[in-house]
């Protein structure tokens, strides 16, 4: 049985990066999967900050590690959540991840997703567990890897 309180910490954590998407989404007024300087100058004037063009600049830039002008949803998440103590987003999800692996064999099967969601008061059933899990089982063997759970996460985004 999983430990609930190291469990529900990770969920947490795991929450707080999906409200991040959603802010990101937010920002990202095109739905183009980056925001601009001028996206996320327009959602800080409409949250009612005014912020001067260079301190728009000096968000983008501190985010912006591959340089291209724009913030991508995984710079946005990291930009978002190094300053948490938890790591970056691969961080994250490798502490959630360890934390769906009751077992510690490094994969994650249908019935422990299955057991989190049902502690999670979620209407899921174990078979929509397993569904999920083999939605994503590249080998057919009826437990995902990290790998694979980061595609779920990343398909999330």
């Amino acid at each position: 049985m999983a430990q609930e309180g190291p469990l529900s910490a990770e969920l947490d954590m795991l929450s707080h990066v999906l409200r991040l998407v959603e802010a990101f989404r937010a920002f990202d007024a095109d739905s183009d999967g980056q925001i601009s300087s001028a996206e996320l100058g327009g959602i800080m004037g409409s949250l009612g900050y005014n912020p001067a063009e260079a301190d728009i600049q000096a968000m983008m830039q501190k985010g912006d590690t591959n340089k291209d002008g724009l913030l991508s949803i995984t710079e946005f998440l990291d930009l978002n959540t190094k300053d948490l103590g938890l790591g970056g987003l691969s961080t994250i999800l490798r502490r959630v991840f360890a934390a769906l692996d009751f077992q510690g064999e490094e994969f994650v099967t249908g019935e422990e997703l299955f057991e989190v969601v049902e502690n999670m008061g979620q209407d899921l059933s174990l078979e929509d567990c397993q569904s999920i899990i083999a939605s994503v089982d590249g080998d057919g063997d009826g437990a995902i890897s990290f790998e694979d759970f980061k595609l779920i996460v990343t398909a999330l985004l």
